[in-house]
């Protein structure tokens, strides 16, 4: 029964709305889907959020931390990845993430958007309650360019131009696309209306939906995705040429603090925003987010004031973006405590990954891509089964066909949210392979030596970021 009851639980990436259990004539009712003029204006600004996370402020986080001859080109890194993946999601991305396929992949059914109108609608995590269609394929469009702008900080400052787009292209449509219909798609919550509909409903599911794994905004196919390309790139590329023998220190921790600050902001709408709805859920998930980050920021900064003797403000910056990452797959079933709990862990582990396990691995992770994303999306994940409990503060899962908040197993869960971190971390790790090791025999991932030595903005951009 408990396997049963699973099946029709699942509630992925975006959340799940509506937590008071409903009247029981209300799973029978007819729903007549009607379209929230009040969360689709939250959606459009969660929107905006979003796009200010990745331009400019991934793009600041990211260029403050690399040398001063080097700034431009993470701009502009970031800058066209972000555009490119708009295209891509408009023209083959929203289909093969969010129409039925099989447990994978996504159809091709909406190719080039076709069939959608300004009367389309999209399915929210409440019954009868939707969106404009167009708005949710702009929202997901966010998390699409946001993703693979991520894994560029963990091989910054060598690597080729051209090589990183064509890297992007490979690793969005065999990577991305596929971890986001595997955890995300279902077929929305009026499909739910009995246990025999719930059980056709939730087979058409993506693979990790089916699982049971819990991601309300991406710690599977955000972060742990892009933090493991990212190593593998990192690995593949190797090291920076004067990696522990020269000073390789950001030029300016001001703009990455102004990134930072920004991507704090922005994420607001990236977790919130995942809810669908403006409503107590959404109110619950930005008090999540606020104190994971604020709890993370502490905890970074402990750390390393107890480790290294000072607290720095590019281990605080740090810090919060632990947190928020940490905080993102959990958001929406955590209690307040048990975000805070996150954040403190998220923080400090992250802290010795970017410092001890990097130091103890010798890998260049440049601007720790892979010890923030990667090691805080697993910690958040995992940590999910633990805070979701009602017994520690959480919600609880949601059970569609009862409309009521189900019976909870925290070893249940933990195990469904280990099928989609290690998943992840399988999928991620072979696309991500096959795909440097193309891009290196067809174009060479790595600029020559002179050209890393001069700075990849006078290199690869012909500019500088400053002119004194």
């Amino acid at each position: 029964m408990k396997h049963l009851l699973n099946s029709f639980m699942l509630v992925a990436l975006l959340g799940f709305a509506g937590f008071a259990v409903a009247d029981p004539d209300a799973a029978v009712a007819v729903v007549t889907p009607t379209v929230n003029k009040g969360d689709t204006a939250w959606v459009i600004m969660a929107t905006v959020l979003v796009i200010l996370m990745v331009i400019p402020g991934l793009a600041l986080f990211y260029g403050g931390m690399v040398r001063a001859k080097n700034m431009l080109s993470v701009l502009m890194q970031v800058f066209v990845i972000f555009s490119m993946m708009a295209i891509l999601w408009a023209t083959y991305g929203y289909s093969i993430a969010f129409t039925e396929g099989n447990p994978f992949f996504g159809g091709l059914s909406k190719l080039f958007l076709i069939g959608i109108t300004p009367d389309s609608m999209a399915a929210t995590f409440s019954k009868g309650v939707y969106i404009p269609e167009y708005m949710y394929v702009a929202f997901q469009l966010t998390f699409a360019g946001l993703t693979p702008a991520l894994i560029i900080g963990a091989f910054a400052e060598r690597v080729k131009f051209s090589a990183i787009l064509v890297f992007m292209l490979i690793w969005f449509t065999f990577a991305y696309l596929p971890m986001a219909h595997m955890v995300w798609y279902w077929a929305g919550p009026d499909a739910y209306t009995d246990a025999a509909a719930g059980g056709t409903a939730g087979a058409t599911a993506g693979f990790l939906f089916q699982k049971g794994a819990l991601d309300f905004a991406g710690g599977t196919v955000v972060h742990i995705n892009a933090g493991i390309a990212g190593l593998i790139g990192c690995l593949m590329v190797g090291k920076r040429i004067g990696y522990k023998k020269e000073s390789l220190a950001p030029h300016s921790v001001t703009m990455t603090m102004i990134g930072a600050s920004l991507l704090w902001v922005g994420w607001f709408g990236f977790n919130v925003g995942s809810n669908l709805e403006a409503n107590g859920l959404a109110a619950l998930v930005f008090v999540n987010t606020l104190l994971a980050s604020a709890a993370a920021t502490l905890a970074w900064t402990g750390a390393e004031w107890i480790i290294r003797g000072k607290p720095s403000m590019l281990g605080g910056a740090s810090g919060a973006i632990a947190g928020l990452v940490a905080i993102t797959p959990a958001c929406g079933w955590s209690g307040p405590m048990g975000a805070i709990g996150l954040g403190i862990v998220g923080g400090a582990v992250c802290f010795l990954a970017v410092t001890s396990l990097k130091t103890l691995l010798g890998y260049d992770d440049s601007l720790d891509a892979f010890g923030v994303h990667g090691v805080g999306g697993i910690i958040g994940a995992l940590g999910t089964a633990v805070v979701a409990s009602p017994a520690l503060g959480g919600t609880g899962v949601w059970d569609y066909v009862a409309n009521g908040v189900a019976e909870y197993s925290m070893s249940t869960q933990f195990i469904s949210q280990l099928w989609g971190v290690v998943i992840c971390i399988i999928w991620s790790s072979i696309v991500s392979f096959i795909a440097f090791k193309f891009v290196d025999i067809m174009i060479g991932l790595r600029v020559s030596e002179e050209s890393e030595r001069e700075g990849l903005d006078i290199s690869e951009h012909g500019e500088t970021a400053y002119h004194i």
